[in-house]
């Protein structure tokens, strides 16, 4: 599993995210100020150290903590080509705002227990897409090590198990936070997944974000996917042209492939989509509900 064609085609937002994220962390850590991130109690009800806050939503205290927060962020890309741009934006700023307030409250409660508990970094973002990635990407592949089974997903999983346990205390609560965000943002409280941002904010990630790196653009997302925004399946399907005239293109097959399913299926149904991944999709699921 690798998140869909290579570089950020079509996820600008991740690609301004990871940007922002390497380059604070960078900084920090050029100016031997790594050890100081992280929020504590005083942080918040002492000093109110309004940059800290800031700070601690982008910038890993370690390079392990960046190595593997990256990757993570670079894989969950896959859910921003799903969704578009837009509402992922909206999802970015949910997961990040309500993780951080789950934690302001545990600190808190937890003041008396340790004097800097949480760790810096997204931990907010990448946890709660752990929970669109659990639900709804689905296993392409399995396999046995030594007798213990495994998936394609296992990889993701190890990866943010390591990040969760890099700090350990530290590292643990602000990923719990995330994780719950993400399942409040499942559970579309207060209508959240139909928020979206004006239009011209969002497209200033792509103006302004460095050039991607990869292949050309996949097809483009014109709308929710079931699989991550629960919205029912669209049954317009374009009729049947000859496949000739319709062959799908690589980028747009892995896409489906990334998404978990299988190679040979993904180009039939967009054959029978017209190349269009949005309705491609909408025909897979609804051929492994049947």
């Amino acid at each position: 599993m690798n998140g869909g064609p290579s570089g950020f085609n079509n996820a600008p937002v991740t690609r301004a995210f990871v940007i922002a994220c390497a380059l604070f962390t960078v900084f920090f850590g050029i100016q031997g100020r790594s050890n100081r991130l992280g929020l504590s109690y005083m942080d918040i009800f002492g000093k109110f150290r309004i940059w800290k806050l800031v700070v601690s939503v982008f910038a890993f205290s370690s390079t392990p903590e960046l190595m593997f927060g990256l990757y993570l962020l670079y894989y969950f890309r896959v859910f921003e080509r799903q969704i578009g741009s837009n509402k992922y934006s909206v999802f970015i700023l949910f997961s990040m705002t309500f993780s951080l307030l789950l934690v302001v409250i545990a600190l808190a409660l937890l003041k008396d227990l340790a004097k800097n508990l949480v760790a810096s970094g997204p931990y907010g973002l990448i946890f709660a897409s752990f929970v669109p990635f659990f639900f709804d990407i689905p296993v392409s592949t399995r396999f046995r090590v030594f007798g213990v089974r495994f998936s394609d997903k296992s990889f993701i999983y190890l990866a943010g198990l390591q990040l969760l346990l890099s700090s350990w205390k530290r590292s643990i609560l602000p990923g719990v936070c995330g994780i719950l965000a993400g399942f409040i943002y499942r559970l579309n409280i207060l209508r959240i997944r139909k928020a979206k941002f004006p239009e011209f904010i969002t497209s200033l990630f792509s103006r302004l974000s460095w050039p991607s790196v990869g292949g050309p653009p996949a097809a483009p997302s014109r709308g929710n996917l079931p699989s991550f925004a629960g919205r029912p399946v669209e049954r317009n399907y374009p009729s049947s042209m000859p496949s000739s005239a319709m062959e799908p293109s690589e980028d747009s097959i892995a896409t489906l492939v990334s998404m978990g399913f299988d190679r040979n299926n993904a180009r039939q149904a967009l054959v029978q989509a017209r190349n269009d991944v949005n309705v491609a999709t909408n025909i897979l699921l609804e051929a492994q509900s049947h």
